[in-house]
């Protein structure tokens, strides 16, 4: 601004010097020996010229210097405005995370107290709603640890009279398989009260490991392919029961001493456990990913023998990963995944899902794993139902498809 002053300063001198340069040019004309082509009033008008250019150019100079502090002022605002913005935004990740952080706090808190109860009596059988979910505290959400902290009373599995049904401690200590599998069958429709007995009664089992991997016998029989398989309603009973024995194993683990859960789950059990799962692992190749849905049992079994029995270090995490897709829909494939330490993948298995139009599984696991920035529920959701839409208008009745198998799935029947 002080270089503007002086240059205006200068400028409304301009008018001073001019009569100054008159009085000289007038003094030279005076004693002039020749006559001078060039008049007075010429020279006047081209300095008046150059003194209208000058202050034009010094007004747009000035125009052009209150606009770039303008722009600057705007600026500086905007930045300010987005650093409280910024600001803002990790002051409120941090109080969630806060949250988070007391609520883990608070329920591993109630945890170990009930562990302290369990160990000092008998250990608890607990509730489980959401079938073959993940069998270890440390890798469930603090909501899942502090509902399962505080499910289910404390039953001694040898006081038959405790049970609803008494039986399942019979069948276990027997070691029956065969007879457990029929028993679970025949009373299937109180399967919430099996899952809540079934880890107490393997207690009474006097290898409860080994009886579990006697009960998956069944799961591929010699006599029945894989496409006769999803049809036989027999074989798709048997394996429900295989998985939700070998969940139950999880839960009765879940309560047991750490140093003891060797011996319950020896190296013995875990190699047959490992060779089985070899067994079984070339079968989940042959399946179609899109044909099942996110709903197989197959895939289902596979992981959670892998989680129930510690073994999934023994085998390739992109390739566990890659089965995600096939249990997306199953209430209990989130805590698969946690347990089976697949929890850094989660963003391919989603983007994969979001590729083959299964938008709704996408937004499930997305929630589940905190990805929801990265994967925004809205425009997935929209983009299912303009899908929707397209297929509902397209596809003739009785005809099946991959959307109208999602809406289906949002309600899951209470044998998955």
């Amino acid at each position: 601004m002080e270089d503007s002053e002086s240059v205006a300063t200068l400028m409304d001198s301009t008018t001073s010097k001019i009569h100054q340069l008159q009085k000289a040019f007038a003094e030279l004309e005076s004693h002039r020996a020749v006559t001078l082509n060039l008049k007075w009033k010429e020279l006047e008008e081209h300095f008046h010229g150059l003194e209208r250019s000058l202050k034009r150019r010094f007004h747009e100079l000035e125009d052009q210097e209150k606009q770039y502090e303008t722009k600057t002022r705007r600026a500086r605002e905007i930045l300010e405005k987005r650093e409280a913005a910024v600001v803002a935004k990790e002051q409120v990740s941090l109080d969630k995370l806060q949250e988070k952080r007391d609520a883990a706090i608070f329920s591993i808190s109630n945890a170990l107290q009930k562990h302290r109860k369990v160990s000092s009596v008998e250990p608890a059988v607990v509730s489980y709603d959401d079938q073959f979910g993940s069998p270890a505290i440390d890798d469930q959400p603090p909501e899942a640890m502090t509902a399962e902290s505080n499910l289910g009373e404390i039953i001694d599995p040898s006081e038959n009279g405790n049970l609803e049904y008494p039986q399942l401690v019979e069948l276990c200590e027997q070691m029956d398989s065969e007879g457990l599998h029929k028993f679970i069958s025949d009373n299937r429709k109180n399967l919430a009260v099996l899952k809540e007995e079934i880890p107490l009664a393997l207690k009474a089992a006097a290898n409860p490991a080994q009886f579990v991997l006697n009960s998956l016998e069944d799961f591929y029989p010699k006599e029945v392919s894989n496409v006769d398989g999803k049809k036989d309603s027999t074989l798709l009973g048997v394996r429900r029961t295989c998985i939700m024995l070998m969940e139950c194993l999880s839960i009765l683990l879940m309560y047991t001493d750490p140093v003891s859960i060797s011996d319950v789950i020896s190296e013995d059990v875990k190699d047959q456990a490992k060779a089985i799962a070899e067994e079984w692992k070339p079968r989940l190749d042959s399946l179609d990913v899109d044909a099942n849905n996110g709903n197989s049992l197959e895939a289902h079994a596979f992981l959670q023998l892998l989680a129930t029995f510690g073994i999934a270090s023994d085998f390739d995490e992109e390739e566990l990963s890659r089965l995600i897709p096939m249990v997306s829909r199953r209430r209990q494939a989130a805590e698969l995944c946690r347990f089976l330490g697949l929890s850094e993948k989660m963003p391919g298995v989603i983007e994969v899902l979001v590729n083959s139009g299964r938008q709704i599984d996408a937004v499930n696991l997305a929630f589940a794993f905190d990805l929801t920035e990265q994967f925004s529920p809205v425009p997935l959701l929209k983009s299912y139902l303009k899908e929707a839409r397209k297929v509902s208008s397209s596809v003739k009745p009785g005809n099946a498809s991959p959307i109208t198998g999602q809406v289906r799935v949002l309600s899951p029947s209470p044998l998955d």
